[in-house]
């Protein structure tokens, strides 16, 4: 199959840094791929290098004839005087409101991204910066394309967003590069992984838990010396194991290879010791509103609630963009008054906010004199780290930390205010975004931190993959005035979303749509009873068929040692040997298929 784009022995490097360093690799039709790594460790070089928007120091970039491609990146920049018609529609020759709206992408794409509840008409100057992202996001996915390339595509989008958007790529046909460190949307979206480090691009098939498991692997079978990375990843993998099937790709013969690497791990957190630590920190009562309102301006967001957070509650706050979920945070931070009924804060509890703003960083001080401010120590639970140690685990190598406040970029700030707030040992955290700006390792990092933080936690994210790994409990702001507890977590809140939706009940937000493109049954069907049982049965026997042909092609790789130096044998065993990985291959697809359903 040729290759839509090629990159042959191309490298890049920025100053005396290099980023790519004889890089080649290619992106098919129809192939999704995710692009992770280290911030500032060359993704969005990479991106650019492909698009061509960026010239290689040496090497050979190709495009095949007549390409149709658009590159969404955190650079992408739209003409301020321009309206939001002008920017997404004109292109396309729309010249009438009747024009796009019997579109069935168009009209999917810009109610899937909230941009016709803002007005066609609003000029792109008047916009927040969250707002342009998805108005250029929607100006690139509205075009029939054999390529999308899009950077950070999630970052201003909530979790319904999320959704839309990963149901839209994967419903197209077009092939997709995506650099994104969220990892549902990974999973989900992309059918393989480049992990771009030290100037190389290493390639797995699949998504994240994919790649995760090829990584434990390759630490194993190498025995890297990176052990806490390594360990990280086995922690990380015993969680994916332990958690929903739906969360990889892999078939459940591949997964229980890796039960050898999970074994001796425990479970990502002991909840009854943290919770019996937290009570002993935090006493009662923590955090609790009494019949509060809570308004902006003329809009109600909360009306005579009474919700009350207990020592060691572990709370993911979920809602669309413009449900109050900031407002919410800043009430429970005493940032802000109810606009009735009232507050009370625990007299044992230390509260430390993670606000969006990075405002509240010395910028005359270098990174680690920024963190040991603060203090110089700080204890997890059971964990005790130095400010030089807490630094590294959230991305700041030695080198790194004397480098000044002033000359950090986004992420790093973003690191570096989440440093300050734990070294202070809070027992109770608020957290707004924390996943903004973090590369997937430092989330890594960032979770194992909190797994054994003995306090109590509120986060709002958008990562559904956070909130799931980190929270016990989710609660959700529909727009009706009440807190809503969620027992079934994410997956219960989309739900009762497209429920409000199909009977046009909206909430508070900015989403109108999350049906994916080109309309149809909606993703979240239900097969019948019957349909699952012959599915269920059809796994079974596939599963069978698999176990079968995986002891055959071992009984042949122990035939082909035996038979050394015989080139007549050796000759007629690999030919064996091809055929039964060709078949075990179209098996292994037809589980996958079977799976998908099962899992439907």
């Amino acid at each position: 199959m040729v290759n839509l784009v090629n990159l042959e022995d191309v490298s890049k490097s920025h100053g005396v840094r290099t980023l790519l360093d004889h890089v080649s690799l290619g992106v098919s039709r129809g192939e999704r791929v995710g692009v992770v790594g280290l911030n500032g460790g060359g993704k969005t070089t990479l991106l650019e290098v492909l698009a061509g928007s960026e010239p290689p120091d040496s090497g050979r970039v190709s495009h095949v004839s007549d390409l149709r491609m658009a590159v969404v990146t955190q650079r992408t920049e739209l003409a301020e005087a321009s309206t939001i018609r002008q920017a997404v529609l004109e292109p396309l020759g729309f010249a009438a409101e009747h024009e796009w709206a019997a579109d069935p992408r168009v009209r999917s794409v810009l109610g899937g991204l909230g941009i016709t509840d803002r007005g066609l008409d609003t000029r792109i100057g008047t916009l927040s910066g969250g707002e342009r992202r998805r108005v250029a996001l929607a100006a690139a996915l509205v075009q029939e394309l054999d390529l999308v390339v899009l950077d950070e595509p999630t970052n201003h989008l909530d979790v319904e967003g999320v959704r839309w958007l990963a149901e839209h790529l994967t419903a197209r046909r077009c092939a997709l590069i995506v650099v994104t460190h969220d990892r549902w949307f990974l999973d989900t979206v992309c059918t393989r992984t480049w992990e771009v480090v030290d100037g190389r691009v290493e390639q797995y098939e699949g998504g994240y838990a994919d790649w995760i498991f090829a990584r434990a692997e390759r630490g194993r079978q190498a025995q890297a010396a990176e052990d806490r990375r390594r360990n990280l990843a086995r922690k990380e993998l015993a969680w994916l194991r332990r958690g929903a099937p739906a969360r990889t790709s892999k078939p459940r013969f591949r997964i229980e290879a890796a039960e050898a690497l999970i074994s001796d791990v425990p479970e990502p957190r002991n909840s009854v010791q943290l919770l019996s630590f937290a009570k002993r920190r935090l006493g009662r009562t923590v955090l609790e509103i009494e019949d509060a309102d809570l308004r902006v301006g003329e809009r109600s967001l909360l009306s005579r609630v009474t919700w009350r957070i207990g020592p060691g509650d572990r709370i993911g706050l979920v809602g669309v963009n413009g449900s109050g979920k900031t407002t919410l945070l800043r009430l429970l931070a005493g940032e802000r008054e109810p606009d009735g009924g009232r507050r009370l804060r625990g007299q044992t509890v230390r509260l430390a906010h993670l606000r969006q703003e990075l405002d509240d960083l010395p910028g005359d001080l270098r990174v680690l004199e920024a963190i040991e401010e603060i203090a110089q120590r700080i204890v997890l639970g059971k964990l005790e780290l130095a400010a030089s140690q807490l630094a590294e685990r959230l991305g700041f190598p030695k080198g790194r930390q004397w480098t000044p406040v002033s000359d950090l970029s986004g992420g790093e700030r973003r690191r570096l205010q989440l440093a300050r707030l734990l070294m202070a040992e809070p027992n109770v955290l608020l957290l707004d975004e924390p996943t903004n700006d973090l590369d997937i390792d430092t989330l890594q990092q960032l979770e194992d931190l909190l797994d054994s933080w003995p306090g109590t936690l509120v986060v709002v994210s958008h990562d559904r993959y956070l909130v799931e790994r980190v929270c016990d409990q989710v609660v959700a702001l529909f727009g009706d005035g009440v807190i809503t507890d969620l027992p079934g977590g994410i997956e219960e809140y989309l739900r009762r979303r497209q429920e409000d939706l199909d009977s046009g009940r909206g909430g508070g937000g900015t989403t109108s749509s999350v049906s994916p493109a080109g309309g149809g049954k909606s993703a979240a069907a239900k097969a019948t009873a019957a349909e699952q049982r012959a599915v269920r049965k059809q796994l079974a026997k596939l599963e069978r068929r698999l176990d079968t042909l995986t002891a055959k092609e071992e009984r042949i790789n122990d035939s082909i040692a035996e038979a050394g130096s015989d080139p007549h044998r050796l000759t007629e065993l690999d030919t064996e040997l091809r055929k039964v990985v060709a078949e075990k291959e179209e098996v292994e697809l037809e589980w996958l298929a079977a799976a998908e359903l099962a899992e439907g």
